[in-house]
Protein backbone atom coordinates (compact mmCIF):
# COMPACT_ATOMS: atom_id res chain seq x y z
CA UNK A 1 0.00 0.00 0.00
CA UNK A 2 1.24 3.46 -1.20
CA UNK A 3 -0.04 6.86 -0.91
CA UNK A 4 0.92 10.23 -1.16
CA UNK A 5 -0.79 13.98 -0.29
CA UNK A 6 0.75 17.12 0.00
CA UNK A 7 1.00 18.03 3.59
CA UNK A 8 2.74 20.74 5.65
CA UNK A 9 3.83 22.13 1.85
CA UNK A 10 5.34 18.97 0.69
CA UNK A 11 4.80 15.76 -0.27
CA UNK A 12 4.32 12.92 2.14
CA UNK A 13 4.63 9.69 1.10
CA UNK A 14 3.62 6.28 3.23
CA UNK A 15 4.81 3.53 2.07
CA UNK A 16 3.47 -0.11 3.70
CA UNK A 17 5.31 -3.44 2.84
CA UNK A 18 3.74 -5.74 5.37
CA UNK A 19 3.14 -9.47 4.20
CA UNK A 20 0.32 -11.22 2.56
CA UNK A 21 -2.87 -9.35 3.85
CA UNK A 22 -6.54 -10.56 4.04
CA UNK A 23 -9.47 -7.56 3.92
CA UNK A 24 -9.55 -7.46 7.45
CA UNK A 25 -5.60 -6.18 8.06
CA UNK A 26 -5.77 -4.12 4.74
CA UNK A 27 -8.57 -2.06 6.26
CA UNK A 28 -6.92 -1.94 9.46
CA UNK A 29 -3.65 -1.07 7.69
CA UNK A 30 -5.83 1.82 5.48
CA UNK A 31 -7.40 3.31 8.39
CA UNK A 32 -3.81 3.50 10.52
CA UNK A 33 -2.71 5.64 7.63
CA UNK A 34 -5.76 7.69 7.73
CA UNK A 35 -4.79 8.40 11.25
CA UNK A 36 -1.34 9.19 10.05
CA UNK A 37 -1.90 11.98 7.59
CA UNK A 38 -4.98 13.28 9.19
CA UNK A 39 -2.36 13.75 12.88
CA UNK A 40 0.28 15.58 9.96
CA UNK A 41 -2.53 18.05 8.80
CA UNK A 42 -3.56 18.88 12.71
CA UNK A 43 0.44 19.07 13.17
CA UNK A 44 0.53 21.93 10.27
CA UNK A 45 -3.02 23.89 11.67
CA UNK A 46 -1.15 23.79 15.18
CA UNK A 47 2.43 24.58 14.74
CA UNK A 48 2.60 26.36 11.19
CA UNK A 49 4.46 29.81 11.79
CA UNK A 50 2.74 30.85 8.31
CA UNK A 51 -1.08 30.40 9.83
CA UNK A 52 -2.10 33.45 11.59
CA UNK A 53 -4.84 31.12 13.75
CA UNK A 54 -2.09 28.32 14.84
CA UNK A 55 -1.20 27.93 18.46
CA UNK A 56 2.85 29.03 17.44
CA UNK A 57 1.46 31.93 15.92
CA UNK A 58 -0.57 32.98 18.29
CA UNK A 59 2.14 32.22 21.31
CA UNK A 60 4.22 34.47 19.70
CA UNK A 61 1.86 37.67 19.35
CA UNK A 62 1.24 37.61 23.13
CA UNK A 63 -2.15 36.30 22.81
CA UNK A 64 -1.22 32.33 24.59
CA UNK A 65 0.59 32.32 28.00
CA UNK A 66 3.27 30.34 27.50
CA UNK A 67 1.75 28.41 30.80
CA UNK A 68 -1.06 27.40 28.59
CA UNK A 69 0.49 25.90 25.50
CA UNK A 70 -0.01 22.58 24.40
CA UNK A 71 1.90 19.39 25.93
CA UNK A 72 2.69 18.94 22.38
CA UNK A 73 4.34 22.85 21.86
CA UNK A 74 5.51 22.77 25.21
CA UNK A 75 7.76 19.49 24.42
CA UNK A 76 8.55 20.78 20.44
CA UNK A 77 10.02 24.35 22.39
CA UNK A 78 12.16 22.12 25.03
CA UNK A 79 13.68 20.41 22.45
CA UNK A 80 14.50 23.83 20.47
CA UNK A 81 15.86 25.26 23.58
CA UNK A 82 18.42 22.03 24.22
CA UNK A 83 19.61 22.02 20.71
CA UNK A 84 19.66 25.89 20.77
CA UNK A 85 22.11 24.89 23.83
CA UNK A 86 24.35 21.94 22.60
CA UNK A 87 25.25 24.27 19.61
CA UNK A 88 26.01 26.78 21.68
CA UNK A 89 22.98 29.58 20.17
CA UNK A 90 24.06 28.86 16.09
CA UNK A 91 20.32 26.95 16.30
CA UNK A 92 17.33 28.93 17.39
CA UNK A 93 13.64 29.14 17.04
CA UNK A 94 13.88 32.28 17.74
CA UNK A 95 15.78 34.11 15.60
CA UNK A 96 16.59 38.09 16.62
CA UNK A 97 13.98 40.25 14.12
CA UNK A 98 11.91 36.80 12.61
CA UNK A 99 8.78 35.38 14.28
CA UNK A 100 8.60 32.00 16.08
CA UNK A 101 9.76 29.25 14.06
CA UNK A 102 10.12 25.95 15.68
CA UNK A 103 9.73 24.13 12.14
CA UNK A 104 13.24 22.29 12.12
CA UNK A 105 12.38 20.44 15.01
CA UNK A 106 8.32 19.67 14.21
CA UNK A 107 8.62 18.29 10.76
CA UNK A 108 10.98 15.49 12.02
CA UNK A 109 8.88 15.02 15.31
CA UNK A 110 5.51 15.20 13.52
CA UNK A 111 6.69 12.58 11.13
CA UNK A 112 8.32 10.26 13.57
CA UNK A 113 4.94 10.24 15.72
CA UNK A 114 2.97 9.45 12.60
CA UNK A 115 5.46 6.35 11.96
CA UNK A 116 4.81 5.88 15.92
CA UNK A 117 0.75 5.80 14.95
CA UNK A 118 1.57 2.88 12.16
CA UNK A 119 3.62 0.81 14.07
CA UNK A 120 0.97 1.04 17.07
CA UNK A 121 -1.53 0.16 14.59
CA UNK A 122 0.77 -3.38 13.83
CA UNK A 123 2.74 -2.35 10.65
CA UNK A 124 6.53 -3.82 10.77
CA UNK A 125 7.92 -2.82 7.27
CA UNK A 126 7.23 0.48 6.20
CA UNK A 127 8.76 4.06 5.53
CA UNK A 128 7.51 7.55 5.86
CA UNK A 129 9.63 9.91 3.27
CA UNK A 130 8.08 14.31 4.01
CA UNK A 131 10.00 15.59 1.32
CA UNK A 132 13.26 13.13 1.64
CA UNK A 133 13.10 12.74 5.47
CA UNK A 134 12.57 9.69 5.89
CA UNK A 135 11.56 7.36 8.83
CA UNK A 136 11.66 3.72 8.29
CA UNK A 137 10.32 0.55 9.92
CA UNK A 138 11.82 -2.81 9.48
CA UNK A 139 13.63 -2.89 5.82
CA UNK A 140 16.45 -2.76 4.45
CA UNK A 141 15.10 0.08 2.60
CA UNK A 142 17.48 2.05 0.46
CA UNK A 143 17.45 6.12 0.44
CA UNK A 144 18.81 8.05 -2.43
CA UNK A 145 20.91 11.30 -0.85
CA UNK A 146 20.43 13.96 -3.74
CA UNK A 147 23.28 15.58 -5.67
CA UNK A 148 23.67 19.14 -4.28
CA UNK A 149 24.78 20.47 -7.37
CA UNK A 150 22.94 17.77 -9.61
CA UNK A 151 19.11 17.51 -9.28
CA UNK A 152 19.46 13.96 -11.75
CA UNK A 153 21.88 12.59 -9.45
CA UNK A 154 22.48 10.93 -6.21
CA UNK A 155 25.59 11.76 -3.85
CA UNK A 156 25.25 8.09 -2.14
CA UNK A 157 22.62 5.82 -1.71
CA UNK A 158 22.13 4.03 1.82
CA UNK A 159 20.93 1.03 3.06
CA UNK A 160 18.80 1.31 6.21
CA UNK A 161 16.83 -0.45 8.79
CA UNK A 162 14.49 0.73 11.47
CA UNK A 163 16.73 3.36 11.22
CA UNK A 164 15.39 7.62 9.73
CA UNK A 165 17.37 9.92 7.61
CA UNK A 166 16.76 13.64 7.17
CA UNK A 167 19.18 16.22 4.97
CA UNK A 168 19.76 19.82 5.49
CA UNK A 169 20.50 21.39 2.17
CA UNK A 170 20.77 24.83 0.03
CA UNK A 171 19.69 23.33 -3.24
CA UNK A 172 15.92 23.04 -2.33
CA UNK A 173 15.18 26.50 -0.74
CA UNK A 174 18.74 28.31 -0.95
CA UNK A 175 20.35 29.89 1.70
CA UNK A 176 17.45 29.66 4.26
CA UNK A 177 19.25 27.93 7.18
CA UNK A 178 20.58 30.82 9.37
CA UNK A 179 22.96 30.83 11.77
CA UNK A 180 21.15 32.40 15.14
CA UNK A 181 24.39 33.76 16.25
CA UNK A 182 25.10 35.71 13.44
CA UNK A 183 21.38 36.02 11.79
CA UNK A 184 23.28 35.63 8.40
CA UNK A 185 23.04 32.40 6.00
CA UNK A 186 25.19 29.55 5.97
CA UNK A 187 27.25 28.87 3.14
CA UNK A 188 29.94 27.10 3.80
CA UNK A 189 27.90 23.74 3.33
CA UNK A 190 25.90 22.40 0.50
CA UNK A 191 23.83 19.45 2.34
CA UNK A 192 24.40 17.96 5.71
CA UNK A 193 22.32 14.59 6.48
CA UNK A 194 21.85 12.90 9.15
CA UNK A 195 21.53 9.25 9.85
CA UNK A 196 19.59 8.24 13.37
CA UNK A 197 17.70 6.05 15.35
CA UNK A 198 14.50 8.28 15.21
CA UNK A 199 13.50 11.04 12.88
CA UNK A 200 13.09 13.69 15.23
CA UNK A 201 16.87 13.15 16.19
CA UNK A 202 18.02 12.91 12.56
CA UNK A 203 15.87 15.95 11.24
CA UNK A 204 16.74 18.47 14.16
CA UNK A 205 19.96 17.22 14.48
CA UNK A 206 20.94 17.77 10.53
CA UNK A 207 19.28 21.63 11.10
CA UNK A 208 20.80 22.18 13.93
CA UNK A 209 24.18 20.69 12.59
CA UNK A 210 24.09 23.18 9.47
CA UNK A 211 23.46 26.03 11.08
CA UNK A 212 27.02 25.42 12.95
CA UNK A 213 28.56 25.80 9.28
CA UNK A 214 31.42 23.26 8.80
CA UNK A 215 31.91 22.58 12.54
CA UNK A 216 28.40 21.32 12.32
CA UNK A 217 29.95 17.93 10.29
CA UNK A 218 32.28 17.27 13.76
CA UNK A 219 29.50 18.19 15.82
CA UNK A 220 27.01 16.04 14.55
CA UNK A 221 29.42 12.77 13.89
CA UNK A 222 29.53 13.10 17.66
CA UNK A 223 26.11 13.17 18.52
CA UNK A 224 24.68 9.55 19.97
CA UNK A 225 23.69 7.19 17.35
CA UNK A 226 23.91 9.26 14.37
CA UNK A 227 26.06 8.95 11.15
CA UNK A 228 26.51 11.84 8.93
CA UNK A 229 27.26 12.50 5.34
CA UNK A 230 27.99 16.46 4.34
CA UNK A 231 28.98 18.08 1.02
CA UNK A 232 30.72 21.44 1.49
CA UNK A 233 31.12 24.36 -0.52
CA UNK A 234 34.39 22.92 -1.35
CA UNK A 235 32.58 20.14 -2.76
CA UNK A 236 34.56 17.66 -0.25
CA UNK A 237 32.74 14.92 0.98
CA UNK A 238 32.54 14.19 4.31
CA UNK A 239 31.44 10.69 6.13
CA UNK A 240 31.24 8.65 9.51
CA UNK A 241 33.15 5.51 9.03
CA UNK A 242 29.43 3.81 10.00
CA UNK A 243 27.46 5.89 7.24
CA UNK A 244 25.18 2.68 6.07
CA UNK A 245 26.26 3.28 2.43
CA UNK A 246 24.63 0.56 -0.08
CA UNK A 247 27.06 -1.65 -1.50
Amino acid sequence: MRRVEQVMGLPVSVDLRDGDADGDADGARSAAVDRAFAWLREVDARFSPFRPDSEVCRLDRGELDPADVSADLAHVLDLCAHYERATGGAFSARVPGRPLDPCAVVKGWAVQRAADLLAGAGATSFAVNAGGDVATAGGPWRVGLRHPLDPTAFSAVLTVTDRAVATSARYERGDHILDARTGRPVTDLLSLTVVAPDLTTADATATAAFAMGAAGVEWAAARPGCEVHAVDAAHRVHRTPGLPVAA
